[in-house]
């Protein structure tokens, strides 16, 4: 386990990194620590570095990547560790190839950062004078924020409330990577109740997406609307509303309301065999949820609802490569009252607006994962 601890001064970095080590059994290793101790030498480096510091500048890219990945190549660091304060600008972070696990970023205010460190007990830092701190918390913000955002493009981000207890912090932090504390001892988090996330939502509030975003964790997605998609296909018919509406009111009168949980149950079994999470795309009538929870005493159904306006909506819908002109407020409709699909939004046990950057939606969908599955 590879991982590094991103924050401003004061939001416990080194209180967590001790912690974890001791919990995780990996080697703890503070940058700004190991500078500090060069700055004691009496040598020229260690002027250079204590002055830098001293000024709340940051040391430069090419000194710092030389000295990390120097402690980095020992031996007791090549089975994992725990990295406090770096890569702290977007050369260090490009450069760093050192297949980092997970970046938890330590979220605190720059009010109550100061306000620890004034009042924290370490006569011994000499580079915690007011203006050095500010400078410091300035770079931060200037060079180390678009690394965090760097590492969320990769999904290796995860972000921690550092404003809570050191207890609630730590626990926070274990979950992301997917460990608990039972009776002071780790172990790996296992899901103890298999799970149905249904994604439900209006045409153009992100359905597919949502699901592209859980397949590429690995998980399995069934998607009920591919049974109507697949019949006009095969009868080599058009994607019209009125053909997509015929096609759903035929099939719902030979099965119900509920048909496609019932054309997809033998495959839903056949997954839940062996996954523990399973993700539907497209739920949408009451009646399918309350088949699933008969025929599926034992699993727990999420219903995850997408919401996005209604111009958002269509114009996702009509710059699509495929059946870009099946949106309007017919289809809503159809979708609200001929599906019945309006109760199962409304029942959803998580609501998530996506009407802005995808971004933004993948963040969303991976809180709401993270309190599902650790629930």
């Amino acid at each position: 386990m590879k991982l590094v601890l991103i924050g401003i001064q004061g939001s416990g970095k080194s209180t967590q990194g001790n912690l974890l080590s001791k919990q995780l059994n990996i080697p703890y290793l503070s940058t700004g620590h190991i500078f500090r101790e060069i700055a004691k030498e009496k040598t020229r480096l260690g002027r250079y570095v204590k002055e830098t510091m001293n000024s709340g500048a940051l040391i430069p890219d090419d000194k710092t990547n030389t000295i990390v990945n120097e402690y980095l190549s020992r031996t007791e660091y090549q089975k994992g560790y725990i990295l406090d304060g770096f890569p702290r600008t977007m050369d260090q972070a490009r450069a760093f190839h050192n297949h980092i696990d997970k970046v938890i970023y330590l979220m605190i205010s720059d009010k109550e950062a100061l306000w620890r460190i004034a009042y924290r007990d370490d006569t011994a830092r000499t580079d915690e004078s007011l203006p050095a701190l500010k400078k410091r918390i300035e770079l931060f913000h200037k060079y180390t924020k678009p690394v965090l955002e760097y590492y969320r493009q990769k999904g290796k981000l995860e972000e921690v409330d550092a404003t809570q207890t050191i207890k609630e912090v730590n626990e926070s932090i274990l979950k992301t990577i997917g460990k608990q504390l039972v009776k002071n001892q780790i172990t790996s988090w296992e899901l103890k109740q298999k799970t149905i996330i249904a994604i439900v939502g209006l045409p153009g509030s992100g359905k597919t997406a949502a699901a592209n975003f859980f397949q590429k964790k690995g998980l399995v997605v069934i998607s009920f609307g591919k049974v109507i998609n697949n019949y006009i296909d095969q009868n080599k018919s058009e994607h019209t509303e009125k053909i997509h509406k015929q096609v759903r009111e035929g099939i719902r009168s030979k099965y119900g309301k509920e048909a496609l949980a019932i054309l997809n149950e033998k495959k839903i079994r056949q997954v839940l065999k062996k996954e523990k999470i399973l993700i539907i795309d497209g739920m949408r009538s009451w009646e399918e949820y309350e088949y699933l929870k008969k025929k599926f005493p034992k699993i727990r159904i999420v219903i995850v609802a997408l919401f996005a306006d209604k111009s958002t909506r269509y114009y996702r819908i009509s710059h699509r490569k495929d059946r870009a002109h099946l949106y309007g407020a017919q289809r809503d409709l159809d979708e609200l009252f001929g599906t019945n699909m309006g109760p199962t939004i409304a029942y959803a046990d998580h609501l998530i607006k996506n009407n802005f950057s995808i971004e933004d939606f993948f963040d969303k969908l991976e809180i709401i994962y993270r309190s599902i599955y650790f629930s």
